[in-house]
């Protein structure tokens, strides 16, 4: 994927986007190239993203923590000032996020298009849904 001609950008995915391509770890390995900071961004629960984001060896600069994702994306802007700030979701609810963050949005299908990223297969999601619950988490 290009992006727009500068690496100086943040690029948040929307955790349950993220789990819906086929590779996320190497989603992030080819977001680095082109992008200065990658993270996710999640109104679940931390551990559910460090879960995840751990058994997919993806290491984020960034997450949302324990805040909405509004106050996330705003957080993340105001900590990274790069020239483009790009949040890559789904839907219009994600959109409409975007909007009221200030940050581009890229539907998750258009991004792994035109980055040549596979989507996950419907097996695929279902182990990737395996992969938020854990038995020692109360």
């Amino acid at each position: 994927m290009d992006g727009g001609g500068s690496s100086n950008m943040t690029l948040a995915f929307e955790l349950e986007a993220l789990k819906q391509l086929a590779n996320p770890e190497a989603v992030f390995s080819d977001a680095r190239s082109w992008s200065e900071y990658v993270g996710v961004i999640s109104e679940r629960p931390t551990y559910v993203v460090t879960n995840f984001t751990r058994k997919k060896r993806i290491r984020q600069d960034f997450f949302s923590g324990p805040r909405g994702r509004e106050e996330s994306l705003d957080n993340v802007k105001d900590q990274f000032q790069t020239d483009r700030h790009v949040f890559v979701g789904q839907g219009e609810a994600d959109e409409a996020l975007a909007e009221a963050a200030d940050w581009e949005f890229l539907p998750i299908d258009t991004a792994a298009e035109a980055a040549g990223w596979a989507l996950a297969t419907e097996e695929e999601e279902d182990e990737a849904a395996d992969v938020e619950r854990r038995d020692d988490w109360p």
